[in-house]
């Protein structure tokens, strides 16, 4: 095993150069003791962009789909993972193999197999690594306190709930019409992404299971792609009713198609009072006895990113390994339970049935040999 003083530079490799990849490296530099010195991407250009910002050697710049093999193998401390989730399940397995720490962008999997593979993998290290999955919302002091506050009891028994995610539409990487633009275009492809149900709600999904301290058993819902068919397959809104431990329901919905309105929200209805907690907002509690003030999460995109990126790092040097993967499943998993619903037209999910699955989201990829080195 290696030692490591306590400002010991992390040496970390970056598996997805795009934006946010390359982002998070970025950040990972700035405020930790941390050097990325290795790349992959599918895409050259992404890797070299990535490369010259970060200042990475060429020889440590790897592509293709299989790329992210040869970055475990050429003697990185971690990896952080910010490649399509599809991809995430046959990376985090291949890392945590090689013994390598993981930080990991959300959510973990696209499908339910894909879970069970990173839950495998995590509980064969027997807890000698840190796998870190990149939720913000968990590494907010607002957010810990008005959890606190609610598993305490400051609002009572929760009786009924709403969570929301409605966003504007995201912007297209590349004209669509090929195999190549379907990849860098992932967010808007079913089985690359999960759907907007469980590549981006699962933000406001996670924090209501922490606030309820329980997954739902079963959710009933629907949605559709009215608003946003120009490129992809995924759907453009969401609604759904997730039912809880203790006849508690939570109302959920969501969009990512219009402008004029964006919010992330939870807010949980109490015997004693209400929390109401937004991502990019305020977080208070109101209840008979007491008022909870809160504050503002303005900051939270970047801050929560570099409260979990300081804790990754404190966690491998110190040697005390820390790991949100099994509550990380979870939230996955009730994403892909509603995806499940609404896929079905209404059809009740049951957790216990979803938990029994076995197909795999195919992208059925037909990349071109010369693709990492084409342009858009």
């Amino acid at each position: 095993a290696r030692s490591y003083a306590a400002n010991s530079k992390l040496e970390l490799g970056i598996i997805g150069t795009g934006s946010r990849g390359a982002w998070i490296g970025q950040l990972f530099q700035e405020n930790t003791p941390t050097k990325v010195v290795a790349l992959h991407d599918y895409f050259h250009q992404r890797v070299e962009s990535a490369g010259q910002r970060l200042g990475v050697d060429q020889s440590r710049w790897y592509v293709d789909l299989d790329g992210y093999q040869d970055l475990i193998g050429s003697g990185v401390d971690a990896v952080a993972i910010e490649s399509p989730p599809f991809f995430h399940p046959e990376q985090t397995v291949a890392a945590l193999k090689a013994g390598k720490h993981v930080f990991l962008a959300k959510p973990i999997a696209v499908d339910v197999p894909g879970c069970k593979d990173i839950l495998a993998a995590a509980r064969q290290t027997g807890g000698r690594l840190s796998i870190l999955v990149d939720f913000q919302t968990r590494a907010n002091e607002l957010f810990w306190e008005a959890a606190r506050r609610v598993h305490e009891g400051m609002i009572g028994t929760p009786v009924c709930g709403q969570c929301y995610c409605h966003l504007g539409r995201l912007g297209a990487q590349a004209p669509p019409g090929s195999e190549l633009a379907r990849l860098r275009n992932w967010v808007f492809d079913k089985a690359l992404s999960g759907d907007i149900i469980v590549e981006q709600n699962v933000h406001v999904l996670d924090v209501a299971n922490w606030l309820l301290g329980a997954h739902p058993l079963a959710a009933r819902g629907q949605g559709g792609r009215k608003a946003r068919t120009d490129v992809g397959d995924c759907w453009d809104h969401f609604i759904v009713t997730y039912e809880y431990p203790n006849d508690f329901l939570l109302d959920f919905s969501s969009s990512q198609f219009a402008p004029g309105f964006e919010d992330l929200c939870v807010r949980i209805y109490g015997t004693e009072g209400t929390v109401d907690a937004h991502y990019w907002g305020s977080v208070w509690i109101r209840s008979k006895s007491e008022h909870w003030p809160g504050g503002k999460t303005d900051q939270i995109y970047q801050e929560g990113a570099v409260n979990n990126m300081k804790a990754f790092h404190a966690s491998i040097v110190e040697g005390r390994p820390i790991s949100n993967i099994e509550d990380s499943a979870e939230s996955t998993l009730t994403s892909i339970l509603g995806r499940t619903t609404a896929y079905k037209n209404g059809r009740t999910a049951t957790w216990e049935k979803i938990l029994r699955s076995t197909k795999r989201l195919d992208p059925k990829l037909k990349l071109p040999p010369d693709g990492p080195y084409q342009r858009p």
